[in-house]
């Protein structure tokens, strides 16, 4: 009989620690910059899809950078968001970022797709900072972003997260298009 797998592990590339800047990212548009300039690197260095998301405090240091590693890692989980969750959360020793009563930001390169959207509520952020929406990723990349709900944002601010969208959106999308152009649908 095959053992079952028992161990997963989650490994962001080597150049990640090489992108972000001093700072200050005290402002909404330096956060999502900067996870724009992480997917854009993502694709350059050919690591996986035109995402990337950073974790920050309420002091505005960054507590976790995610770029997307379904492909490296074989996971359908390995979202940038979900790798920014998934490492802040164990660095924490907790899976709910905000039960140390600090506020914690998202910022993330474009809208969560429906499983990332899912972790946003659940993993303790406060705030999620968008660039590109949904239907630019749809439009301009092979990705299906899967269902949400139709009042996605509402459902986050009833739970307590401010979301705000449209961030540097032109900037993201140029990231985006760059991925679709070479990555064409295979369809």
């Amino acid at each position: 009989m095959t053992p079952v797998p028992g161990r997963f592990s989650i490994e962001l590339p080597d150049w990640v620690n090489q992108v972000p800047g001093p700072g200050p990212y005290d402002s909404d548009e330096a956060k999502i910059s900067l996870a724009i300039e992480l997917s854009r690197r993502n694709i350059e260095h050919g690591e996986g899809g035109p995402f990337g998301a950073v974790l920050f405090d309420d002091a505005d240091r960054i507590v976790a950078i995610g770029v997307n590693q379904v492909l490296p890692q074989s996971s359908s989980t390995a979202h940038a968001e979900m790798v920014a969750f998934m490492l802040a959360q164990q660095a924490a020793g907790r899976p709910r970022l905000n039960d140390d009563g600090r506020r914690y930001t998202l910022a993330t390169s474009s809208q969560p797709c429906c499983q990332c959207y899912g972790a946003c509520v659940w993993a303790g952020i406060d705030t999620l900072l968008i660039g590109a929406r949904s239907e630019d990723v749809m439009a301009l990349t092979p990705f299906d972003e899967g269902p949400l709900p139709a009042d996605w944002r509402g459902e986050l601010e009833r739970r307590g997260i401010s979301v705000r969208s449209d961030i540097a959106r032109d900037e993201a999308c140029s990231v985006l298009a760059e991925y679709g152009r070479r990555n064409p649908p295979r369809y």
